[in-house]
């Protein structure tokens, strides 16, 4: 299977200026998709002023996770997907673990407006899963991925941390080479992307690698050569 890798740096960060800063140096790489924010700019400094001030720099996708979206009542998916839709913003991640109607009104709210999901149903840290010391059901995963892509979702998060785990949810979901998937984990965590063979077109997500940076550049044109992707 042919592997597509792209970038996408997460400005994790509350400081605007900083965020900036990092999208004008790299958001010309061929090798950058998207930008993707969360909540400590959205309510630091608002989504609709981060989206304008992002878009003096790029017009590359902007992805809000709100960290963790639809883990409300399925009434208040309309709500969130108007303000997204008001802010500029093209793709939203979503983590519903309130169950599937929730799911399903979140997501065919933002379908409506023609914002893009994409659905996440495991962490990257440990003690997430119940297998592993945590919170949520391990059978949760598999149901999550199954039924977004039945509700027309072509894009998922995976994390690269959990590399046996993602490899089962291919063959339970299952997985196809049409699918989007994006990983948090790549840099700062140490997920290594070479341990998952089975996705054909990877998201890698870095967020304190390329922050933290001294040269952000070099540090993607060092990821370029490691994944053997185009500058």
């Amino acid at each position: 299977m042919t592997k597509e890798y792209r970038i996408i740096p997460a400005l994790d960060t509350a400081d605007l200026d900083e965020a900036l800063r990092l999208v004008c140096r790299v958001a010309g790489r061929e090798s950058v998709y998207g930008f993707k924010l969360g909540f400590a700019l959205g309510l630091g400094h608002g989504l609709p002023e981060t989206v304008r001030r992002i878009r003096e720099w790029t017009d590359k996708p902007v992805i809000y996770d709100h960290q963790k979206a639809a883990t409300d009542i399925p009434d208040t998916g309309g709500l969130f997907a108007d303000v997204l839709k008001m802010a500029g913003i093209g793709e939203a991640i979503l983590f519903p673990h309130t169950g599937p109607h929730t799911l399903a009104a979140w997501t065919h709210a933002l379908q409506e407006r023609k914002i893009k999901v994409i659905v996440g149903a495991v962490m990257t840290h440990p003690a997430y899963l119940v297998s592993e010391g945590g919170f949520i059901a391990d059978a949760a995963a598999a149901a999550i991925y199954r039924q977004a892509a039945v509700l027309g979702v072509s894009a998922f998060v995976v994390p690269l941390t959990k590399p046996e785990l993602v490899a089962r949810l291919a063959g339970e979901v299952p997985f196809t080479k049409e699918q989007e998937f994006y990983s948090p984990g790549f840099g700062a965590q140490r997920g290594d992307p070479a341990r998952f063979p089975m996705l054909a077109r990877h998201y890698l997500i870095m967020g304190r690698s390329l922050l933290a940076a001294a040269d952000p550049v070099q540090e993607l044109v060092r990821v370029e050569k490691q994944l053997g992707m185009g500058g």
